[in-house]
């Protein structure tokens, strides 16, 4: 069983994924030499994502492609990857790394400073480390997002959405077949799920720089993170998340 399992959703990410690939198999050979594996989550592409996967897990054996089936939206992606990875830590990174992948030092360094199951990134502990931002209306949008967040369901922390969190193990066994949400409201659901379940969590400032490409529509996404926050309190309070989520199809 490896350390540490990179789990990467991706749709239609040809353009940014070799790239991606390599930077992340530099560092993990660096810093811990065969014990890691890479999961890339295509989510239904129409793109050549799977087929340059392929390419390289033919050549490096830690690498493995999962498919959707059909594009079913990064929640389901990142919950299809987490199951299926086998690490005693998994992360999950966005395809363009936004957060570098070497800010994973940052969040290894806080679970076993703080003796936490889980460590997020986080673009608002520290702004400063954002070398270049997004435009000004998605990060006020964010900030609404998150003020009404911590009102409905009580998080504390200030940056749910950055696509850069560690689990441990025993962790992701219990929270993400329990998961629910399939598109980008999913972030809030797994942590309120964490701390629900008693797993403690801390937020990290890491480095951040926006990339352009990102799949959030700003008003059909931005509603259905809205709803979703009623779904996730109505669902735990209806008893929904007592038992696993009905399981997802492969292919």
């Amino acid at each position: 069983m490896p350390f540490l399992s990179v789990v990467i959703p991706a749709y239609n990410e040809e353009a940014r994924l070799p790239a991606t690939l390599r930077t992340i198999l530099g560092y993990l050979e660096r810093t811990v030499p065969g014990q890691f594996e890479i999961l890339v989550v295509d989510d239904g592409s129409s793109d050549r994502t799977a087929a340059l996967t392929e390419r390289v897990a033919c050549e490096r054996t830690e690498v493995r492609l999962l498919r959707n089936p059909g594009n079913r939206g990064k929640g389901y992606s990142v919950r299809h990857g987490m199951l299926e990875a086998r690490g005693d830590w998994v992360l999950f990174t966005d395809a363009d790394l936004s957060a570098p992948i070497e800010e994973l030092e940052k969040l290894r360094a806080a679970v076993e400073r703080e003796q936490a199951a889980i460590a997020i990134g986080s673009r608002a502990l520290d702004r400063s480390l954002i070398g270049v931002h997004q435009p000004w209306w998605r990060e006020w949008a964010g900030r609404v997002f998150n003020g009404i967040m911590r009102l409905v369901v009580g998080l504390p922390f200030l940056d749910t959405q950055c696509g850069f969190k560690l689990f441990r193990r025993d962790a992701v066994e219990a929270i993400f077949p329990r998961q629910r949400i399939e598109r980008f409201g999913f972030d809030v659901e797994i942590l309120y799920l964490a701390r629900k379940l008693g797993f403690k969590t801390v937020e990290v400032p890491v480095r951040w720089n926006h990339a352009e490409g990102t799949r959030v529509s700003m008003l059909r996404d931005s509603v259905d993170m809205f709803l979703d926050l009623l779904r996730v309190r109505w669902w735990w309070r209806r008893g929904r998340y007592r038992s696993p989520a009905p399981p997802r199809v492969s292919s």
